[in-house]
């Protein structure tokens, strides 16, 4: 056959339907409900109502514009929510929060 045009590859293999793969393990998408959940932060326990609380207030200041500490601290104040010893939040006292959160 040679010389002669081809409107196809000759050497292209059959299409095959893929299926699904009912195997979960190393290397396969896990069942749901059934893969064991690791946790990957280093926290010893589940957030508190406060941390919760700044987490959700961040969203909402970081989502408004706020690019710095004292506008962060702004909106928080804004929101009414007071820092861990119950006083208003500055600059220093949300790096402290946040160094202590992240450490």
């Amino acid at each position: 056959m040679q010389g002669a045009e081809f409107t196809y590859n000759p050497r292209l293999r059959n299409w095959e339907r893929p299926r699904p793969n009912n195997v979960a393990g190393k290397g396969h998408i896990e069942k749901p409900g059934q893969a064991r959940n690791i946790i990957w932060q280093t926290r010893a326990a589940a957030p508190t109502e406060l941390e919760n609380a700044l987490g959700d207030a961040l969203e909402k200041a970081l989502g408004a514009g706020a690019d710095s500490l004292a506008a962060i601290a702004r909106v928080l104040n804004a929101e009414n929510l007071l820092a861990p010893g119950g006083s208003e939040w500055n600059e220093t006292s949300l790096a402290a929060e946040l160094h202590r959160l992240g450490a």
